[in-house]
């Protein structure tokens, strides 16, 4: 029974860990966002081709509502977007897809 409840501490432990560390690259994928994609994206808009903007349904009918689609867009830019790829590290490039993808619904709302 000791080691049961032993377990268990350990595992909510782990996810309380995982929840902070989850929290925290979302705040730097916001920091990221807002230094280095705001001035097109204010707002989850898009300044260059407005229906190109980062609401949910717009990625998705455009094909871009996973990870590697972001990160691949944003690593090497298309049309009027420029590559970050050699401003950013793959870290940042990520963080910033995973804030983009988890706020894409609410993005004129939280900008």
């Amino acid at each position: 029974m000791k080691e049961i409840k032993s377990s268990l501490i350990h595992c909510l432990l782990l996810l309380n860990m995982v929840s902070y560390v989850e929290a925290k690259d979302n705040e730097t994928g916001e920091l990221l966002f807002r230094q280095n994609c705001n001035v097109c994206h204010r707002g989850g808009n898009n300044i260059i081709i407005p229906e190109k903007n980062l609401q949910k349904e717009t990625l998705k009918a455009n094909g871009m509502d996973k990870l590697e689609a972001i990160v691949y867009q944003i690593t090497n830019g298309k049309n009027g977007m420029p590559a970050f790829g050699g401003r950013l590290d793959e870290a940042e490039i990520e963080k910033i897809g995973n804030f983009v993808l988890s706020n894409s619904w609410e993005l004129e709302k939280s900008f």
